[in-house]
C-alpha cells in the first residue's frame, strides 16, 4: 500500500513539472520585454536557446533577446552563435539572457559587439510589484534640462545611482541618464527623488 501511494506521488509530481514547462530564462525574457516597454514580434526555440525579436520603441529599432537553456558558462560560441542570427533576422542589437557565468573574454568583446550581458541576477519576476520597490523612470531630455536649470546643478551634484543596480537594469538606464525615482508616502502622497546613473 505505501509503495502505491509513492509511486501515485511521483506520478503526480512529473504531471505538475509538464504542466510548468516555462524555463527561468524565458521568465526573465518576459519580465525584461514587459519592464523595459518592447513590443514582442517573434518568439522562436532553437536546439539550445529561445530567441525573441523584439522591437524597441524609443529607439525605433529591433534587438534580439537570446534565452541560452543549460549552460553553466557562456563563451566566445555563443556570442559568435548570437552574431549570425542578428545578421540573419537583421538586427544590431543583442541580449543574453543565462543562468550561467560568462567568460572574461564575453565580457570584453560584447560591448564591441552590440550585446548586452544581462546579469544572473535578473529578476524573474516584476520586482516593481513589490510595495518596497519605488517606480523608476528615466528622464527624458527636456525633463532632465528643465530639472538642471531648477535646482541649478550638474548632473553629477545629484545623488548617484549604479547602473548595475536591478532596478537600473531592469528598465535599461544607462550611464549618465537621470532618474526620477517615484515613492508612495503616507504624509505627501508621492515623494519624488532624483539619481545620477553612474558605472
Amino acid at each position: 500500500m505505501l509503495r502505491l501511494g509513492f509511486e501515485c506521488s511521483l506520478k503526480l509530481g512529473v504531471y505538475d513539472l509538464s504542466v510548468e514547462d516555462e524555463c527561468l530564462e524565458e521568465r526573465k525574457a518576459k519580465v525584461l520585454i514587459k519592464l523595459r516597454g518592447y513590443k514582442l514580434i517573434k518568439k522562436e526555440k532553437h536546439k539550445d536557446a529561445i530567441s525573441y525579436i523584439v522591437e524597441i520603441p524609443k529607439e525605433k529599432q529591433k534587438a534580439l533577446v537570446w534565452c541560452i537553456l543549460d549552460e553553466s558558462t557562456v563563451g566566445i560560441a555563443s556570442i559568435n552563435r548570437l552574431q549570425k542570427v542578428m545578421k540573419e533576422v537583421d538586427v544590431e542589437r543583442g541580449m543574453i539572457i543565462t543562468s550561467g557565468r560568462y567568460t572574461h573574454a564575453v565580457k570584453q568583446s560584447a560591448k564591441k559587439k552590440g550585446i548586452e550581458l544581462l546579469p544572473r541576477t535578473f529578476p524573474a519576476f516584476d520586482l516593481f510589484e513589490h510595495k518596497l520597490v519605488p517606480k523608476h523612470e528615466i528622464l527624458t531630455e527636456k525633463e532632465r534640462e528643465q530639472l538642471l536649470s531648477e535646482y541649478r546643478v550638474q548632473p553629477y551634484q545629484l545623488p548617484q545611482i549604479k547602473a548595475s543596480d536591478p532596478a537600473v537594469k531592469a528598465i535599461d538606464a544607462k550611464p549618465g541618464d537621470i532618474l526620477r525615482i517615484i515613492r508612495k508616502s503616507s504624509t505627501a502622497g508621492e515623494h519624488m527623488a532624483y539619481r545620477y546613473v553612474v558605472e
